[in-house]
């Protein structure tokens, strides 16, 4: 106990602590959380210029726990400076986080885990005032009721719950949506298709299109059938081709099978011939 005691003091005492160039900060969720986490920050320095996370203005954060979101790092840092954007990353990255546009067809699966984080402030001394934060001092996650929040137990699997739970309305909508703009772009791309016809490129090449004689006149459905029935008899005719190919190799087998045996039948009676000195060639 004396051990345990005496390096809580001097946890307690420490105000700045470092760890391969980042700076440790304790974090807690709540007022009342006895437990604390520490997540690493730094200034955010890449060779290459990042319009989205400026040098000078973004500080960069390391081991941001599953449970912390944008709005949470925001409400967090706010302390130190203005906060203008909050980047939450599966791992370091450039430019802005991917986000889906569609509710219920992600394109992209949401980590779970651990994430990095971009803080981009207005002034570039709120970095500094973040650095220079007492480890001592643990910064506040959340500002919400631990018993009324939705973020942790009970709360958020019943949060997760509801939010999975598919609203019909709401799909439909996202449907038609999509369909149109669907078919806004089918119809765009066929639009450029005749546009194009019949006009070289710079290579000298003309894209040609399904058409009839008569250029920019789609054709009708008796001619797509006339087309589909050709396509369809000439691949029958192939295989039926390929077929009487087959047929053909194997007759000239069984023909050439009767020629060697011929042969060989000639062969032993000239031989019996030569025995019995009947055989005169000349």
């Amino acid at each position: 106990m004396t051990k345990i005691s005496s390096m809580e003091k001097i946890t307690e005492q420490l105000d700045h602590v470092d760890v391969q160039g980042f700076t440790v900060i304790q974090v807690k969720y709540s007022e009342k959380s006895k437990a604390a986490h520490c997540i690493y920050i730094k200034e955010h320095n890449v060779r290459e210029e990042d319009k989205c996370k400026p040098k000078a203005t973004t500080l960069f954060l390391l081991n941001i726990p599953p449970y912390c979101n944008e709005e949470h790092l925001r409400h967090m840092f706010s302390t130190f400076g203005k906060v203008l954007r909050v980047y939450l990353h599966e791992k370091p990255s450039s430019g802005p986080p991917h986000k889906d546009v569609s509710k219920y067809f992600p394109t992209v699966k949401l980590h779970q885990g651990f994430k990095v984080a971009y803080i981009v402030f207005r002034k570039p001394d709120a970095i500094m005032r973040a650095k220079n934060n007492p480890y001592s001092k643990p910064l506040i996650i959340s500002s919400e009721d631990p018993h009324k929040c939705t973020s942790t137990g009970m709360g958020k699997w019943c949060k997760n719950y509801e939010e999975e739970r598919i609203n019909v309305d709401e799909l439909q909508q996202e449907i038609d949506t999509y369909m149109a703009d669907y078919d806004a772009r089918i119809e765009e791309e066929k639009q450029k298709a005749k546009d194009m016809e019949g006009v070289p490129d710079d290579d000298g090449w003309v894209t040609v299109s399904k058409h009839g004689k008569n250029k920019g006149i789609p054709w009708k459905e008796s001619q797509e059938k006339k087309v589909t029935a050709r396509e369809k008899k000439k691949r029958k005719d192939k295989e039926l081709l390929n077929f009487y190919s087959f047929q053909i190799r194997e007759t000239k087998r069984e023909q050439i099978a009767d020629l060697r045996k011929k042969f060989e039948e000639d062969k032993q009676r000239i031989a019996l011939m030569k025995a019995a000195r009947r055989f005169r060639p000349y």
